[in-house]
Parts: structure tokens; sequence; C-alpha cells
């Protein structure tokens, strides 16, 4: 398994075979290792200020990235893919709101990384690869 002690470790079974995808996630994997990373070395306030930050960002720029590439090929379980987006768009307002509600936390990091990574390596796993291997099938 991919998970390490403080995080995940990105690892080539997870590439979609898109490289902006692929890119993506693997800069996303990096910040959730790190946020726990820090909250070792007693840095956690800013680091989990700068991870739901960036998984704002993500959220929006990634999504709309993704959505455009399946709107562009066709793919045909789009509408079924967005919603998962939206939810997990969701999900990461909730942890920014937890944020600004009670400030950073061992245990905010903690759930940040436990929801994060779960949601992402399954969402890999199980819907964008699906997305890459209707891409390739075109292309075959």
């Amino acid at each position: 398994m991919r998970e390490i002690k403080h995080g995940i470790k990105w690892s080539k079974d997870l590439e979609t075979g898109n490289p902006q995808v692929d890119s993506q996630h693997h800069r996303l994997f990096e910040l959730v290792s790190d946020i726990i990373e820090a909250c070792i070395d007693n840095t956690c306030e800013l680091r989990l200020r700068e991870t739901l930050e960036f998984l704002v960002e993500y959220t929006v720029q990634h999504f709309i990235d993704e959505e455009a590439l399946q709107l562009q090929v066709k793919y045909p379980d789009y509408e079924n893919h967005k919603k998962l987006h939206d939810d997990f768009t969701e999900t990461v307002s909730g942890l920014v709101r937890q944020y600004l509600e009670s400030g950073s936390s061992e245990e905010l990091s903690s759930n940040v990384n436990k929801i994060v990574v779960h949601w992402l390596v399954d969402h890999i796993q199980y819907e964008d690869k699906k997305i890459g291997l209707y891409i390739h099938n075109m292309h075959n």
C-alpha cells in the first residue's frame, strides 16, 4: 500500500495516463503529506492554512481541467464524475469552515490527511482511471 506514516506516497499505479491530471494529483499528495510532517515539527498552523488554500484552488482548477477533458472526449459517465467532484468540493469547504471556526489543530490536520488521501486514492483508482482507459480505447 502507498500509505506511509505521515501522509501518502505517490506511486506509478496511480497514474491515469494524462500528464496534466497526474501532475496535479502528485502535487496534492505532496501537500497532504507535508501537513502531517509539519504538525510533528510544530509548523502545523501555517502548513494547514497553506494546504487548505491549495485544496480550494485544486478543487476548482483541477476539476475544471478534468471535466473539460471529459467533455472534449465525450466521456459517457461525465455527469456522475462531475457529481463526485462537486461532493468533494463541499467536503473541502467543510474543512475550510472548520479551520476558520476553530483554527489549526492536530485533529483537523489528521482529518485533512485522512479525508483527502482516502478520497483521492479511491477517486483515482476507481474513477479517473476509467477516463484514461476510455481515452486509450478511443485511440485504438
